[in-house]
């Protein structure tokens, strides 16, 4: 791994600080070890990459996503505009369901490849960090090979990967007649057997799906497996999922649409990251989390895309970040931090998401001269280089 230098950056975006202006970044053995004026670096070592005055951002880390899936869901948008609910699709046996059958009828190398395609559009437009959940198998076998697909991305792509089980994203239809029998295999059976290939363990906390004390008994379990909470919560209507999430001490609470001040209070004080997905929010017509007040109150705020097959099909962080700032309220460097810190705090990396001494060398370099340009054309891929761990990324 040679070393590289980085120089004429325009604008640089370290998050540790205002954004610097003429500044070099210094990545030796894949970490930063210097960021900051071109005044101030060191002599020039390795190879010389000139950024002939564009932005340098950290990579993104999007903390919330379900790519391992099969089949198409895109007659549900239309239905959705012609004013079908999300709750009525699911009840005809669209939504979650639909995609469960297409992808327990894929093979292993389908999976891959149709994930794989949509992280490399997530690596050319500036993801060098991601979570991928399972929840479209709904039985042992195929949640099971969601999780081997998602780790096989993270071995064979440029991108650092981590997994979360979520058996629990909805009742399968064998099992609507025995609700109970379903959460009894989650935790006495396919919880044992996914743990050693997930990090974390999410239940979809919603009306409809899993209640507060269902989801309880499941993380309770994933606990006792060594895995930690994400909670799907808040996100269609208030169902305490975020009180959960305080109360176990999960590592993060998404979406968060219907989150009340008493929620965004204890998520604070439990230390729970927010994981907020404004394209979901966006694609279903609903109401936005209240990201400047979780701020405020000192949460944790990170950003993500939740791309899956129904809800928000992004694959790229930009129109995440314009929606943030033009709906949910955020400023541009409030979106971009939480878009890349806050990601990476709430997956529970403390070397990324920042550019300074010691961080990894996830770098972008953006074709604009402002970061604030992801925002003001978010229809316009402006990544014009990324590199993970201090080596170019070539395109696929």
């Amino acid at each position: 791994m040679s070393d590289l230098f980085l120089t004429g950056i325009g604008q640089l975006t370290t998050n540790t600080g205002a954004p610097l202006s003429d500044a070099v970044v210094v990545i030796e053995s894949g970490v930063v070890t210097f960021a900051g004026p071109s005044s101030d670096a060191p002599d020039q070592v390795g190879r010389r990459y000139d950024c002939e005055g564009r932005a340098v951002i950290p990579g993104f880390v999007d903390a919330h996503t379900h790519l391992v899936f099969a089949g198409d869901r895109s007659d549900e948008f239309a239905r959705r505009l012609a004013g079908e609910s999300y709750a009525d699709i699911a009840a005809a046996g669209g939504g979650i369901l639909a995609t469960v059958a297409s992808t327990r009828n894929a093979t292993d190398d389908e999976l891959f490849q149709l994930a794989a395609g949509r992280v490399w559009q997530m690596i050319q437009t500036g993801t060098t960090t991601l979570e991928i959940k399972s929840g479209y198998g709904l039985d042992r076998a195929t949640e099971l090979r969601q999780l081997e697909v998602a780790r096989r991305i993270g071995e064979k792509l440029p991108v650092t990967v981590k997994t979360t089980f979520l058996g629990a994203h909805s009742i399968p239809s064998e099992y609507r007649t025995d609700r109970q029998g379903y959460i009894d295999l989650l935790a006495e059976d396919m919880l044992p057997a996914a743990a050693p290939h997930a990090d974390y363990c999410d239940v979809f906390v919603e009306d409809g799906v899993f209640t507060v004390d269902e989801a309880r008994r499941i993380f309770e379990r994933g606990a006792e497996l060594g895995l930690g909470a994400r909670v799907h919560a808040e996100q269609l209507s208030h169902t305490g999922g975020a009180q959960l999430a305080a109360e176990i001490g999960a590592v993060s609470a998404d979406h968060l649409d219907h989150a009340t001040e008493d929620d965004i209070r204890a998520l604070a004080a439990s230390g729970v990251a927010a994981v907020l997905v404004p394209g979901a929010s966006y694609t279903l017509g609903s109401g936005h989390a209240p990201a400047p007040s979780l701020l405020e109150a000192g949460c944790i705020v990170a950003l993500a895309t939740d791309c899956n097959p129904g809800t928000s099909y992004f694959e790229s962080m930009a129109p995440i970040l314009s929606l943030a700032v033009v709906q949910m309220g955020l400023t541009v460097e409030q979106a971009i931090a939480a878009a890349t810190l806050g990601g990476a705090r709430s997956l529970g990396f403390s070397d990324r998401g920042y550019i300074a001494p010691g961080a990894v060398g996830d770098i972008v370099v953006l074709d604009a001269p402002s970061a604030a340009h992801l925002v003001y054309r978010p229809g316009v891929n402006l990544v014009r280089q990324t590199f993970k761990s201090g080596t170019e990324i070539d395109s696929i």
